[in-house]
């Protein structure tokens, strides 16, 4: 990416795969099975055996979608894992209702591992740990300025690889979305009053991209928050979110920089608009940079042993690099992963100090 984040936003470097294999750990929780003989007569580490590894990812699209995608992972993780040295029984994948809830799977130690937002995993870091950080192509555009967004459609990918992305407030083809829009592109700041009129559509408050960079916008331009607005609803999903704006429900939603390219199909085929999305959606307000999604492990769960996160670490980068492998993780728009440290979320943590502030 080409533009440098606010202050407090911390970039992380493109990764590369991960050199070897973790150490054996005679405090693994996993059952040792028994160890093999080599033919010279030296002693073979033993695999360890785990019954059951849980993954639960975040609803920001279809949670049936998400499921039929992700599918393959479970034979992806436990072939990849196999040759880490962990035989691992079965690979359960589920769909938490909420953000929140994958938070607290985390926290409680009914998930293992949880494919989460770093927003969330800085609310929740109590009881998770951060592993992997994903990559992801860079847009054709990463303007902060909203004109320049729509001066610019669409927005397509490039063959560079990104460790941020951005949170755009999406104005819609209703008359309020229009006239808002129409400011926007003629150069001129929208007023606060202007915004407070529409009827907006966001996601709930862990979200990065769908609450939280958006509400330090507002903040910053404004000395406002989400909670300010008179007319706000919060959806379960992205998806919902642009249902409502295509069906004039919703003036503005706020969503992840190209999230339009993820819904283009849909916009006329499932939402019944006859005009494109580039058509008739316009941006009128950009955020800045957010640190990109985390693979993050549950500190209560007895299985995730230091070993064993060093272990998924290189498991998922090697997946991440494979055929197969890439098609699942598209469903988060996920091109690659790189090793993750808590530090990295500082930005993230002083971004949810400044929510919780705005909400006394």
């Amino acid at each position: 990416m080409k533009k440098k984040l606010m202050p407090f936003v911390v970039l992380a470097l493109v990764g590369g795969l991960i050199a070897g294999c973790g150490s054996n750990n005679n405090n693994s929780s996993s059952s040792p099975s028994e160890s093999a003989a080599s033919p010279s007569g030296d002693t073979a580490a033993p695999a360890k055996n785990i019954k059951e590894l849980k993954i639960s990812f975040v609803p920001s699209k279809d949670p049936d979608q998400i499921i039929t995608a992700t599918d393959p992972l479970k034979d992806l993780l436990k072939t990849q894992l196999a040759a880490e040295g962990y035989n691992v029984d079965k690979v359960s994948i589920d769909v938490g209702t909420t953000y929140e809830a994958v938070g607290e799977a985390l926290i409680a130690g009914t998930t293992d591992i949880g494919f989460i937002p770093g927003g969330t995993y800085a609310l929740y870091d109590d009881g998770a740990d951060v592993i992997l950080t994903a990559t992801r192509s860079a847009l054709s555009n990463d303007s902060d300025n909203a004109k320049d967004w729509n001066d610019n459609k669409p927005t397509d990918p490039t063959k560079e690889q990104a460790t941020y992305y951005r949170s755009l407030f999406i104005a819609g083809p209703s008359k309020k979305g229009q006239e808002l829009a129409s400011k926007v592109n003629k150069g001129e700041k929208l007023t606060w009053d202007e915004l407070n009129s529409a009827n907006w559509a966001v996601m709930s408050t862990s979200s990065s991209a769908g609450y939280i960079y958006p509400t330090l916008w507002l903040q910053n331009n404004y000395s406002k928050s989400i909670t300010d607005l008179s007319h706000v609803v919060t959806s379960d999903s992205y998806g919902s979110s642009f249902a409502r704006l295509a069906a004039g429900q919703a003036d503005v939603i706020v969503a992840y920089a190209d999230a339009r390219r993820d819904y283009v199909d849909k916009w006329t085929a499932d939402f019944g608009q006859k005009a494109s999305i580039w058509d008739e959606t316009n941006v009128i307000g950009v955020t800045q940079g957010i640190y990109n999604d985390t693979i993050s492990v549950s500190k209560k769960s007895s299985q995730i042993t230091d070993e064993f996160k060093k272990a998924l670490q290189d498991a998922f980068i090697a997946i991440a690099q494979t055929e197969e492998g890439k098609k699942v993780i598209a469903i988060y728009s996920h091109e690659g992963y790189k090793v993750a440290q808590s530090s990295d979320y500082d930005g993230e943590r002083e971004a949810q100090k400044l929510i919780k502030s705005m909400k006394k």
